[in-house]
């Protein structure tokens, strides 16, 4: 499976931001080959017919339709080239980190990383046009950098996130208020870390010094589902992401990602899907399943 690397933006400043139209990625959203890639996208749809298949979902991609992406999520995309107009922001974690001096900045945001909710938000033709005209301000700066194109790059960025942000809790009715310390957000990015290796909340509450009664609290406040939920979810798109697009074995599979044996794996995905390995595989196979 190929994975797009990103490439610095040609201009004064080396950011590790781009703004891209349709006219210049128009070749990978068009040939239904799964990729991934090493970086953030938000994809904004003026216009779109098709369907996106993100995290073993199928995403229906409509006109005023925003796509949330993280790196190195499996994606594969079926979209009609007739009708299609589209602007991608595509950045690196590194940059927004560094950006705004926060290691917890794109685990804060409610649609990066997310596994309970749909990667996608539907909008109103004005907002989809309002964040546009964000995107061609940052564009520009960005062909044209000037000495301040950093201070203003940065304004209009956050603004666009959080405003983004503000959309999808209202969206899927989730809340903005954070709480007073650091431990949901970071169990969010410990588990993208470990999740080959970690597959219990109390290693997660080891890793972070607190206890699992605790760590479950935080996250059932910040994200309205317990830790050992969120844990499961991310564990389960894993082991789709090896049957789909590996050759190994559930044998190997199961060695891969830590469990004692076979047998556990197998049960562990039938408790969640309600299907065998080989009828997941079998219905995917078939278009019936993601």
């Amino acid at each position: 499976m190929r994975t797009l690397n990103f490439h610095k933006t040609e201009c004064g400043v080396d950011f590790l931001l781009n703004v891209l139209t349709a006219e210049e990625v128009r070749q990978n959203y068009l040939s239904n080959e799964i990729f991934n890639t090493d970086f953030f996208e938000i994809i904004f749809f003026k216009k779109g017919n098709g369907h996106l298949i993100l995290n073993h979902q199928k995403i229906e991609i409509k006109d005023h339709t925003i796509v949330f992406i993280s790196p190195f999520q499996k994606r594969q995309l079926f979209l009609n080239p007739n009708n299609l107009e589209f602007t991608a922001l595509v950045f690196q974690e590194e940059f927004l980190n560094d950006f705004f001096s926060d290691k917890l900045f794109t685990y804060r945001l409610l649609y990066f990383y997310q596994l309970e909710f749909p990667l996608i938000v539907q909008v109103e033709k004005e907002s989809i046009d309002r964040y546009c005209v964000l995107l061609s301000e940052i564009k520009a700066e960005l062909l044209k950098t000037k000495a301040d194109s950093v201070h203003i790059i940065r304004s209009l960025i956050y603004y666009l996130l959080q405003k983004l942000n503000r959309e999808y809790a209202e969206k899927h009715n989730l809340s903005l208020k954070k709480n007073n310390n650091n431990y949901a957000f970071l169990f969010k990015r410990l588990i993208e870390i470990y999740i080959k290796k970690k597959q219990r909340v109390n290693e997660y509450s080891e890793l972070l010094g607190i206890s699992r009664i605790s760590l479950n609290k935080v996250v059932k406040e910040q994200f309205n589902v317990t830790a050992t939920d969120l844990l499961k979810q991310r564990l389960l798109i894993e082991i789709k992401d090896y049957l789909v697009h590996t050759e190994l074995t559930v044998a190997e599979i199961a060695y891969q990602l830590h469990f004692s044996e076979p047998n556990h794996l197998m049960r562990f995905f039938k408790t969640q899907t309600g299907m065998t390995t080989s009828e997941f595989l079998t219905d995917y196979q078939n278009g019936m399943s993601y």
